[in-house]
């Protein structure tokens, strides 16, 4: 197994925001998380790694909705494990899931009334609006008939509806069109500058290096490299080592792997 890089990052890792330590998870006999470790602060984290290595695991696990059997994971100082999911969010933590969980029988608009929050707060339907013009025009649109990129825009917009610190991502870019692959790392560039910390899981890996410079390669359960964006695109050797694939994947062109 590949030696463990680790960097300071300026220090990050004593003001993590998300900590987390030793997590082990299973499914039935099945170890799907074996001692990982990770850290996530101001600086955005972006986990890349093959299908099956664990990373969904892990952001169920953070969210109170994974089998976990032994480890740590902090949030502004309070332990989360044991804690159930809807405590979890109030906490300040929101999830974005694989696959976007839209309700189709619900609108656009009923899927953001439902989550937002009341008084004056950062994000609220007015400003979601404005950053998804499409979804103002779809929101009497039932969740059923919109497109993929117009579900991942609403997955999005209900998660920030919650004002979260915490912006926990899984595949966000999965069976997207290039184009909304672009505007998809567009939002999240805007969403990072105003202060939301990022756990973002991606199978992407030019996605991944475009949101984020700080990275995590996960294989069989735990984090064994952290590296940086520059230097994991320039070492074609370590994508194939580690993520099976030769050269960075192209998201302005469609070059992308599907999870």
């Amino acid at each position: 197994m590949p030696r463990c890089t680790r960097y300071t990052w300026g220090g990050m890792d004593n003001k993590a925001l998300l900590r987390v330590r030793g997590l082990e998870a299973r499914y039935g006999t099945i170890r799907v998380l074996q001692g990982l470790d990770l850290s996530v602060g101001s600086t955005p984290l972006a986990v890349v790694g093959r299908n099956g290595m664990g990373k969904s695991t892990l952001c169920y696990a953070i969210m109170g909705m994974g089998p976990i059997c032994n480890g740590s994971i902090s949030f502004n100082g309070v332990e989360l494990i044991g804690r159930p999911s809807h405590r979890i969010a109030k906490q300040g933590i929101a999830l974005v899931p694989q696959g976007r969980r839209i309700f189709g029988s619900l609108t656009v608009e009923e899927h953001l009334r439902l989550v937002e929050l009341p008084g004056t707060r950062q994000w609220n339907r007015e400003r979601v609006y404005s950053v998804f013009p499409r979804l103002f025009e779809r929101r009497n649109a039932m969740g059923g008939s919109l497109s993929g990129g117009e579900q991942q825009m609403l997955a999005i917009a209900r998660a920030l509806l919650t004002n979260p610190l915490l912006l926990v991502m899984d595949e966000p870019s999965e069976g997207l069109a290039p184009v909304v692959v672009n505007q998809l790392v567009t939002t999240l560039k805007s969403v990072l500058s105003e202060g939301t910390a990022l756990l973002l899981v991606e199978q992407n890996l030019s996605v991944a290096t475009a949101v984020s410079e700080r990275l995590g390669v996960m294989l069989a359960g735990r984090i064994v490299l952290e590296t940086s964006a520059r230097e994991l695109l320039a070492n074609s050797e370590m994508q194939q080592r580690l993520l099976g694939i030769g050269a960075a994947e192209g998201f302005e062109n469609g070059d992308k792997k599907q999870s």
